[in-house]
């Protein structure tokens, strides 16, 4: 990798203390002195700024975006039954805790952020100098470029959906949809890009709405259970598919609908007292979540039948026009706001993963610099934007998910062995949180079939291609990574978007984590 500029060399002043820049100057701020201090080190970092309240409000809006709202059709379709398939809905979140309990030990033993890939690199980079980093790189290369940016797109998408619906009866015209889209991804990306507090506060106001509007659906339900509208709930286990391999299925959609429960995993550094905090917000926040799923659906089922429920394109809206009348306006304003939040909590975390694969060398170093003043990874957040505002704009995002989901999961998987790899390489180390040896192993077995399920239930080529990309990037691996090498002009461009962006280098230390 090039060299990099460091603080000294910035605009030829800070040796002098007197970094001159168009918002004001560094001494005469409160976080100009901050990144004075850290002028000393060479290096700027981020801040601890995220506290428990805000850690519970990532994962619970970050997990809750639009589809609990639009259609959560999969798992009673896949069950045939109201009892089976809320029974996999408390399955789905108990699964999903043991997967976020097993990664807050290993966020509590590995204090750096990056969730998968700080944890793939230091259980397995050890082992070999080129082989081992092999597994986290690969991590990095497939989600910055397609999972992260993919989803950020996505939760864009459906908020510009459902604020342009409702002017359109035939739907609104997709390029309508785009350019709404590209204006909710900008303007979120802003908010990160300004301050970690503002998008904290963002992502808390909009995770307590979408909470309002799933209370509003429940307190609905329960009246119509006091009613005595219970007929369909009454069914219990009627007519019940017997084939495992069908429930099977009906957990891989229910654990999509969970996803997001590791997202506090990225942003570890920035966790104030994160050996405390990190367990305590899974703990309150998965449960929470599982809670309002199957609240949720236990309303919709003493409203709709099953049959009208599997009928529905917008399963929060019939159940709104049946229940709030005139209100019903309601709903669709609260799946805006929950889209929006969400995709508040993929940029935020999204970036995060981004910055840390750079500043360990597996990506452009450029893109681990944090802005002198805003202390956010400015040039991480812009080019995660940009990569899921292509999406938008030139792809099928929703087929590029589909067919890059199951490597999502074999992530998953391979964190759960890099668990079982450091209770062997790291024993003796002392751990602030321990899960039972049972929770990883599970999680690793439930990973393995959602990576082999959707394969053997419906093979597609496009399959293929997903896997391929993933293992191309070992092209990229070798030059750049094991033998170091580096484009024409890249120190000049790096200093210009060092000097332009008003950024400089960072390092993690230890030390600044512990608590």
């Amino acid at each position: 990798m090039p060299p990099h500029q460091n603080l000294d060399d910035m605009n030829g002043s800070l040796a002098k203390g007197k970094l001159s820049h168009r918002n004001g100057s560094l001494n005469n701020n409160p976080e100009g002195k901050e990144a004075l201090k850290d002028r000393n080190l060479g290096h700027v970092n981020l801040k601890k700024r995220v506290g428990l309240l805000s850690g519970i409000c990532l994962i619970v809006g970050t997990m809750i975006g639009s589809g609990i709202f639009i259609s959560p059709k999969g798992v009673l379709a896949g069950t045939g039954s109201v009892g089976l398939s809320l029974l996999v809905w408390v399955g789905c979140g108990i699964i999903s805790l043991f997967g976020a309990l097993s990664y807050a030990e290993l966020g509590t033993l590995i204090t750096k952020s990056g969730a998968e890939y700080a944890y793939l690199h230091e259980a397995f980079g050890p082992f070999h100098k080129t082989l081992g980093p092999i597994p986290a790189f690969l991590f990095a290369w497939t989600s910055v470029l397609i999972l992260k940016p993919a989803l950020f797109g996505v939760v864009s998408m459906s908020f510009a959906l459902y604020t342009t619906e409702p002017f359109f009866e035939c739907g609104p015209p997709d390029v309508l949809v785009k350019i709404v889209s590209i204006v909710c991804l900008l303007f979120v990306s802003t908010i990160n890009c300004y301050s970690v507090k503002l998008a904290t506060k963002v992502q808390n106001f909009f995770t307590a709405a979408k909470l309002i509007a799933i209370a509003v659906i429940t307190i609905g339900g329960f009246v119509y259970m006091g009613r005595g509208e219970v007929e369909e709930i009454n069914t219990g286990f009627q007519d019940s598919v017997q084939s495992p391999s069908l429930i099977a299925l009906a957990f891989y959609d229910g654990l999509w609908a969970y996803d997001g429960w590791n997202n506090l995993n990225y942003i570890t550094e920035e966790i104030q007292n994160p050996r405390r905090n990190l367990p305590l917000a899974i703990m309150i926040g998965i449960p929470l979540v599982t809670v309002c799923y199957l609240f949720t659906n236990l309303s919709y089922l003493t409203v709709m039948t099953r049959a009208e429920l599997l009928q529905s394109t917008a399963v929060a809206a019939t159940w709104g026009d049946r229940v709030l009348g005139v209100a019903a306006v309601f709903i669709p304003i609260s799946v805006a706001l929950s889209t929006f939040g969400a995709a508040n909590g993929s940029c935020f975390t999204g970036g995060r993963l981004t910055f840390v694969a750079a500043r360990e060398g597996h990506l452009p170093q450029v893109l681990s610099y944090v802005h002198l003043k805003k202390f956010t990874p400015l040039p991480s957040l812009l080019v995660s934007t940009f990569l899921a505002a292509l999406m938008v704009l030139l792809g099928d995002i929703f087929a590029l998910i589909d067919f890059f989901s199951f490597t999502a999961w074999m992530f998953y998987g391979s964190t759960m062995a890099a668990l079982l790899v450091l209770r062997y390489t790291m024993k003796d180390v002392e751990r602030p949180y321990k899960v039972p040896i049972i929770l990883p192993i599970s999680v690793l077995c439930v990973s393995i079939y959602l990576v082999i399920a959707p394969i053997i239930n419906d093979p597609r080529i496009e399959f293929l291609y997903a896997f391929i990309f993933v293992i191309s990037g070992l092209v990229f691996y070798v030059p750049f990574v094991v033998m170091k090498k580096s484009l024409p002009y890249t120190d000049t461009v790096t200093k210009f978007i060092q000097l332009v962006l008003w950024c400089a280098p960072s390092k993690y230390e230890s030390e600044i984590i512990a608590d």
